[in-house]
């Protein structure tokens, strides 16, 4: 299955390694307001964005389905659920406690 990555700056990384996921995670502690985020994409158009705050917004790009957040992720459990995502695990992914993405 197909995955990316893109970085804070927006720069394109295909089939991505678990070192370079840990790599665009370690990225956001020098995030700020114009580059505050990493994301992991399927190929299948679902999600995952992470924040420096502990931030997760979890939504499909290509269907409009979401967005979902949590709040305080860890950076391990945030690097968990991209590795589901790699994986094609959705399911698995949409069982997690997700709020409205306007809800704090």
């Amino acid at each position: 299955m197909a995955f990316h990555a893109y970085t804070r700056i927006g720069a394109l990384i295909a089939q991505p390694t678990e070192e370079q996921l840990r790599a665009l995670l370690d990225s956001l502690a020098d995030s700020d307001g114009e580059h505050p985020d990493v994301s992991l994409t399927h190929e299948t158009g679902w999600s995952i964005s992470a924040f420096h705050s502990g931030l997760v917004i979890f939504e499909n790009v290509e269907t409009g389905e979401g967005p979902w957040q949590m709040r305080s992720v860890p950076r391990d459990a945030t690097l968990a659920l991209w590795k589901l995502l790699a994986g094609g695990n959705i399911q698995e992914i949409r069982e997690r406690p997700w709020l409205p993405r306007d809800s704090k």
